[in-house]
């Protein structure tokens, strides 16, 4: 990341400004809270536009007002292709593990009350359609942008690579309490592993990928469960 003082003042101002918005997503805009004021769905559809608002939107406008050449301070959050090549490899191999880990996830009864976090997203088609394309873009887009963008790739000249690997893997890890125990453990070797793959591309581009297609792919799967005959869903 560049060192001149005004990339030095938008760090200054960015990272008080991350603890400001962690806060506040864990208080008053907690999806738990917010449930209380609006039904499931919209309840999450309202979390998603508040993560993407403060993780993403609000970060890239400080960027904007504060930075000498805001596009290289971005291109070192992240915000690049970065090596596409590698990228590309990288994501594509990874798509026959992702779907044996939403396969395996689907079949865990824990994660099945768990996800989709909006149950309601299974109703129709359409909704379903509509709720996934939220949770890519509001949710699992500033997700990869605040944890290997921001606390990685931008720490990673500073801190080394296994200390920034160590940061962003625990505190990602954190923000999974609450979930199903194997999903906490699977989140803490997610972290190290999209911050590999962050590392070695120079870009949180292809982990949005990665992390949504088992996301997405653990939702399809589990509202089609859903949607089986009763007798079927019985059936071991």
């Amino acid at each position: 990341m560049a060192s001149s003082p005004d990339a030095a003042l938008t760090r200054a101002l960015l990272y008080p400004y991350l603890a400001l918005a962690f806060t506040l997503m864990v208080t008053v805009f907690h999806h738990r809270r917010l449930r209380r004021r609006f039904d499931e769905l919209g309840a999450f559809l309202l979390y998603f536009a508040l993560f993407f608002l403060l993780f993403m939107a609000l970060p890239v406008v400080l960027v904007l007002l504060t930075a000498a050449d805001p596009a290289a301070f971005l291109r070192s959050l992240g915000f690049t292709f970065g090596r596409s090549g590698r990228g590309l490899a990288l994501a594509a191999a990874a798509v026959p593990l992702c779907l044996a880990a939403a396969f395996a996830g689907s079949r865990d009864p824990a994660m099945r009350d768990q996800y989709p976090f909006a149950k309601a997203a299974c109703r129709t088609p359409a909704v379903f359609a509509a709720y996934e394309a939220a949770y890519l873009v509001l949710y699992y887009l500033p997700w990869e942008f605040l944890y290997r963008g921001m606390l990685f790739l931008a720490l990673l000249p500073a801190l080394g690579l296994a200390p920034a690997l160590a940061l962003q893997a625990i505190i990602s890890t954190v923000h999974h309490f609450g979930h199903p125990d194997t999903e906490i453990w699977a989140a803490l070797g997610a972290g190290f592993i999209f911050g590999l793959v962050a590392w070695a591309t120079g870009s949180f581009l292809y982990t949005v990928f990665i992390h949504a297609l088992v996301g997405i792919a653990n939702d399809t799967l589990l509202c089609r469960r859903w949607h089986r005959p009763r007798a079927a869903r019985r059936a071991p």
